[in-house]
């Protein structure tokens, strides 16, 4: 069994980078919905550096289409925690997830204008992947509650169209750039 989780620990490192490899052990439903609304704040936070930073009309559109559907995501998760008087649970996942993303956000900070709204969107799409592949393959098979895990399949919906939206985004802007040239 131990090996088996190092496997698994290996797999998910692999396919997502290290923050939620951590999690490869089954998170527990506090852990998992720790993580989640971590994930959440995290996009909350960049989407906010991404609004007072970038002119770009689309990147801005964006920005304010994360903003506001993780806002309400992470709304419903704190309504069913509440509800289930279950208490999040800090872990290293969570940590690893957050430090992780800081230390993206501070090398976005010192990007200016074209050259911003590029890295911002590359790194939405890569932060989508990540969280996406953990929501599928970990987080949502992990959680017991049938109304965390109707939560979080519904979140993986629009959060995979956040990646297709992202995706989309990002080669507009390559396009541009190549236009330019």
């Amino acid at each position: 069994m131990r090996s088996l989780n190092k496997a698994a620990a290996a797999a998910i490192c692999l396919l997502c980078g290290t923050a939620l490899a951590q999690a490869a052990e089954k998170p527990t439903d506090p852990q998992i919905a720790h993580i989640a609304y971590t994930a959440g704040v995290l996009d909350i936070t960049a989407a906010n550096a991404a609004l007072a930073k970038s002119k770009n009309k689309e990147v801005r559109a964006f920005a304010q289409d994360m903003l506001r559907d993780h806002e309400a995501v992470n709304k419903q998760a704190l309504d069913l925690l509440n509800k289930l008087h279950v208490t999040p649970a800090d872990n290293d996942t969570s940590r690893a997830l957050t430090k992780e993303e800081n230390e993206k956000q501070a090398k976005l900070a010192k990007l200016r204008e074209a050259a911003y709204d590029k890295a911002y969107i590359a790194n939405e799409v890569a932060y989508h992947k990540q969280v996406n592949h953990a929501l599928e393959a970990l987080l949502i098979p992990s959680a017991e509650n049938a109304e965390l895990k109707k939560l979080l399949e519904t979140g993986l919906m629009i959060f995979e169209g956040h990646e297709q939206h992202a995706e989309k985004l990002a080669a507009d802007l390559d396009g541009r750039d190549q236009a330019r040239k």
